[in-house]
């Protein structure tokens, strides 16, 4: 479920804090991220730049390769524009994150396919006509909001968008607004853009953060599962054994180390 998106400057609300265990162990022995790690998990508001198609998903902004920097933004009605970002460091294209609603779509894939929708902030999805036009008018997907996100050979972190027309969006500078479209025949830089996601969305960052969580636990806490005092290699293996996935079958072993070193 997509949260209400909080921009560079805005107040966080204040939650009433519980004093709740990061983990619980359950009757196995085996402990699972809760509390206040989840939530620490889920409350990550920043903003990093997507790398491979398959990063792309939550909240995301187009950011173009225009002077100065623009992304891709709609009004209510659903009319397709490019606007101005200004949050961003020095120009540069992979520190861009929003300050308006109208900057920002939702990703999620189109279902049994490669093919990504691309959701407004007014629930109308981004698609693009046979004349190159991009709007974001419709409700419901169709081919024209089927977008292909094709990761640079020649960029890292960049891609180019591909409508199932073939045709790559571009932006065009003949107007002293930079006009976005989606008819170009061949790859170029103007067809080579950002997409800029919430990093609690992009699987590896998730990944390495519920990784870490995993590795927050006592000493008292690994003593009480395994039933005696441990040496500091134990409580280190045991750690290691919660990133690596072998948990249960290290609390075994040490259990029954522990009853032969009792009984020798």
């Amino acid at each position: 479920m997509v949260k209400a998106l909080a921009f560079k400057g805005d107040k966080k609300s204040k939650k009433r804090k519980h004093r709740e265990a990061e983990e619980t162990e359950d009757k196995s022995g085996s402990l699972t991220i809760t509390g206040q790690v989840a939530a620490a998990i889920e409350e990550d508001d920043t903003w990093v730049t997507a790398e491979v198609p398959s990063d792309i998903t939550g909240p995301i902004i187009f950011a173009l390769p225009t002077i100065p920097p623009s992304c891709i933004a709609c009004d209510v009605n659903g009319k397709v524009f490019t606007s101005a970002i200004e949050n961003i460091v020095e120009g540069d294209l992979a520190t861009a994150e929003p300050h308006d609603v109208r900057q920002v779509w939702v990703a999620n894939s189109v279902a049994g396919t490669e093919y990504v929708s691309f959701k407004g902030h007014h629930g109308r999805y981004l698609g693009c006509d046979k004349f190159g036009v991009l709007s974001a008018t419709r409700e419901a997907i169709s081919a024209e909001e089927s977008l292909l996100c094709i990761a640079s050979t020649d960029t890292s972190g960049a891609f180019n968008v591909q409508s199932q027309r073939d045709k790559f969006f571009t932006v065009g500078r003949d107007n002293k607004t930079p006009e976005v479209r989606g008819d170009a025949e061949v790859i170029s830089f103007s067809t080579t853009l950002r997409i800029r996601m919430q990093a609690r969305y992009k699987p590896r960052l998730k990944a390495n953060k519920e990784s870490k969580a995993r590795e927050k636990i006592s000493r008292k806490e690994l003593e009480d599962v395994i039933g005696r005092r441990l040496e500091d290699d134990e409580v280190k293996r045991l750690k290691k054994a919660r990133r690596d996935g072998d948990y249960h079958e290290t609390i075994l072993d040490l259990r029954v180390r522990g009853k032969h070193d009792k009984y020798s």
